[in-house]
């Protein structure tokens, strides 16, 4: 029998990808979004939601469906035009996420995926990498409603038939990913000299089809029902490290200028930039042991190789 899998958000980078991942695994697949999509190959079924907040909306969507993959979010972004960011994070994110989950339960839903943020942890990391057990001490509007969205995602579903998995990711990045490793990405591409080339710092990343491949085994893995779990390639950079092999993937060298630390920080206060500068200068790593102990997963595609599928499409 065909197991079938709600994506939400299946318009977006995520959502994208998940759908193909689970498509190709050989399930029948329901992409979710705020707006028609009319690009789905065959075996993906496009299902439109309107109310977000309303669990009668999310019927349609839920109805013979095994697992969800909830991707769908109002993201972090650089300059926040909200007058009240956490209320509409919380809308989003919060009551979204709680409308669909009331939903799932009403339609036997077995397995509910959430994917959340490393920022649910903090902002930087300092002697050791962020565990999913570690105190959660989220540093903005956004972490805070994905922080909410996974308490509220456990209190429904305690001792329910339906199953929380939360999965918490560092930066995402592939073809076609947005933010800064696509700003990182424009700047080699343009061969424009960067003050990045004495960052001592450490990053963790996860590349998109190893994120797809945790929350497929986050879906099925029989053990996976009521845990946390942090994702990441399983190898941790520098900024100037990356911004190295990527330029190597490029076949374009990184053009480096070695500013020290203390340096950018101060001038990227100055520009009212401080957020990016701790971003690209700081260290956030997390630890997947865990992950890989309890799922028997590990990363199915090496840094250089997603990389290089990152910046291929667009030599």
């Amino acid at each position: 029998m065909t197991r079938r899998v709600l994506v939400t958000g299946a318009s977006g980078f995520v959502g994208r990808a998940v759908v193909a991942h689970f498509r190709a695994q050989g399930w029948a697949v329901r992409a979710s979004s705020r707006s028609p999509t009319l690009a789905w190959p065959v075996g993906v079924e496009a299902s439109t939601i309107g109310d977000t907040l309303d669990p009668q909306a999310w019927r349609a969507g839920v109805a013979d469906v095994d697992s969800i993959v909830h991707c769908a979010a109002r993201v972090h972004v650089l300059r926040e035009p909200s007058a009240d960011p956490l209320g509409d994070f919380r809308q989003a994110n919060v009551q979204a996420t709680q409308a669909l989950a009331h939903a799932a339960l009403g339609a036997g839903v077995r397995r509910f995926v959430f994917v959340s943020s490393v920022g649910v942890n903090g902002a930087q990391t300092g002697e050791r990498p962020f565990r999913a057990d570690d105190p959660p001490a989220p540093h903005s509007p956004y972490a805070q409603s994905k922080l909410e969205a996974e308490r509220a995602l456990h209190a429904l579903t305690q001792g329910q038939a339906l199953q929380a998995v939360v999965v918490r990711p560092p930066l995402v990045y592939g073809p076609g990913a947005p933010g800064n490793f696509a700003r990182m990405l424009a700047a080699l591409r343009r061969g424009l000299p960067l003050p990045l080339g004495a960052i001592d710092n450490r990053r963790s990343l996860v590349a998109i089809d190893n994120l797809t491949s945790v929350l497929h085994a986050c879906a099925t893995h029989p053990q996976a029902g009521g845990n946390t779990f942090m994702v990441s390639d399983g190898e941790d950079l520098s900024t100037t490290q990356l911004l190295q092999r990527l330029g190597h993937a490029l076949g374009r060298p990184a053009r480096l200028i070695p500013v020290p630390k203390t340096l950018l920080r101060a001038a990227a206060a100055l520009l009212g930039r401080g957020d990016l500068a701790r971003q690209l200068t700081g260290s956030l790593q997390v630890d997947i042991s865990a992950t890989r102990q309890l799922l028997g997963w590990s990363p199915p595609q090496s840094l250089d190789a997603a990389l290089r599928q990152a910046v291929g499409a667009g030599r």
